[in-house]
């Protein structure tokens, strides 16, 4: 585990349970790169960074999307409601993180480039963000994906009704 991923008590959320309307229903999880299917190249960067506490997300096709990590250190967790959009998935995995767990690296299944050098940038700007409760990459001034939420963000998150995730915390909290 990597020094900051151990400080922080650093989990991590995958988040592959969507349906994957806009492919026409094929699984982005299960979409290759160099043999590869996505949401197993995700795992493995998280894991390559050192994250230690994983857990994979499924609803849509979860048996097959399961079936691709099942080998790896993670815990899968089945969102029955995934129909309803990414916040029920993110939601149910906030509640299977364990308390130990001081922030969460929210990832989506589907970045085909992320690698662990790019989580470890990630995770020294989290060991050095001063009072912010979250850290957001941005690309042309728009927010993107990972994100890392401090435990008590995801607390706030978790309080809010059905329809409240990070998009709506995040609007709430600028800073």
């Amino acid at each position: 585990m990597s020094d900051v991923a151990a400080a922080t008590g650093l989990g991590a959320l995958v988040l592959a349970a969507g349906e994957s309307q806009r492919m026409g229903g094929r699984p982005k999880p299960l979409i290759e790169r160099d043999g590869v299917p996505l949401v197993r190249r995700v795992v493995q960067a998280l894991l390559g960074a050192g994250v230690g506490e994983v857990v994979v997300v499924i609803g849509h096709r979860a048996d097959e999307v399961a079936w691709v990590v099942t080998d790896l250190p993670v815990r899968i967790v089945v969102n029955e409601s995934y129909s309803a959009g990414h916040v029920t998935s993110l939601r149910k995995g906030l509640v299977d993180l364990p308390e130990s767990v001081g922030a969460t690296l929210v990832v989506l299944a589907d970045q085909p480039l992320l690698e662990p050098a790019d989580v470890t940038s990630l995770l020294e700007a989290w060991a050095k963000r001063g009072a912010a409760r979250a850290i957001v990459p941005r690309v042309q001034e728009r927010r993107g994906h990972p994100v890392v939420l401090e435990a008590s963000a995801c607390s706030e998150i978790l309080r809010g009704d059905a329809g409240y995730g990070a998009r709506e915390w995040m609007d709430e909290h600028p800073d």
